[in-house]
């Protein structure tokens, strides 16, 4: 193999993976968008009632301080952590602000963790589920969230920068977990035009499949990714490229359907 196909095949798949993350990026500051319109105005001016306008399971509850004030840390935290991972994963900005990166990263991990341990309570503490099995991806995410945090601060301290950046990137993809589930289900109606193997309590056979595909496909996808850049090979660069570049016209999809679907409504 010659040194210039090496190159293209290269440079090719690391093309396709900053096509998927500017469309997620996207999707992402959208959901922060939609975070901050439909709950700020409500929050601000104290209609905490009116945080349930959304078709939230259990937002506001008449009495429960605790839980209330939990639900409000809870989203506008995840608006943070949401901008937090998009700029830490962008390279041009830990390149020159290395100290910004580092602080940033403390940031994004601390509150990471604390919507991980926030989510399990509201789920099984609170309550907010519509069933049993249809909680389970969400909350299988939060355990990998607390995993996979202590996994990117541990190489963080020890210096192992490469390991650490492989798990800071797995960190983002769980902590996006819910994210990825709206994006998962909205585009599985929009594929089927109606809600195909869906429940109203989430316990359907696609609500479950979706709950735990949503982040374990993208994690599957980023080892393979991982060791196609090692690869010596230009074949698994060359088949990554095609599954990386598929991967991102999935995401375009599912923020296109979630934002007609779920956002734009409340907007």
């Amino acid at each position: 193999m010659s040194a210039s196909r090496a190159r293209l095949a290269q440079s090719s798949l690391k093309a396709s993976a900053i096509l998927w993350f500017i469309t997620a990026t996207i999707g992402q500051w959208i959901f922060v968008y939609y975070i901050l319109k439909a709950y700020g105005p409500n929050t601000l001016a104290g209609n905490f009632a009116g945080w349930d306008d959304t078709g939230l399971i259990s937002g506001y509850v008449d009495g429960d301080l605790f839980g209330n004030l939990m639900f409000a840390l809870h989203v506008f935290l995840a608006a943070v952590v949401t901008v937090g991972g998009t700029l830490q994963l962008t390279p041009q900005l830990r390149k020159r602000f290395p100290a910004l990166h580092r602080a940033t990263g403390r940031v994004f991990l601390t509150v990471a963790v604390f919507l991980a341990l926030g989510g399990l309570w509201m789920t099984w503490g609170r309550g907010t589920r519509l069933s049993d099995v249809g909680a389970l991806g969400t909350s299988f995410v939060g355990v990998l969230i607390l995993v996979f945090s202590a996994f990117t601060l541990r190489h963080a301290i020890k210096r192992q920068i490469d390991q650490h950046r492989r798990w800071a990137m797995r960190t983002f993809i769980v902590v996006n977990g819910v994210w990825f589930f709206r994006l998962g289900l909205t585009g599985w109606f929009l594929i089927n035009q109606g809600p195909v193997g869906h429940s109203r309590n989430l316990d359907g056979p696609a609500d479950i499949i979706i709950s735990f595909a949503c982040y374990l496909i993208p994690l599957a996808i980023l080892e393979l990714y991982q060791r196609a850049v090692d690869a010596r090979s230009s074949t698994p660069k060359w088949i990554m490229t095609g599954v990386v570049t598929l991967g991102a016209g999935a995401t375009a999809l599912g923020v296109f359907s979630a934002y007609m679907m779920l956002w734009s409504p409340h907007l």
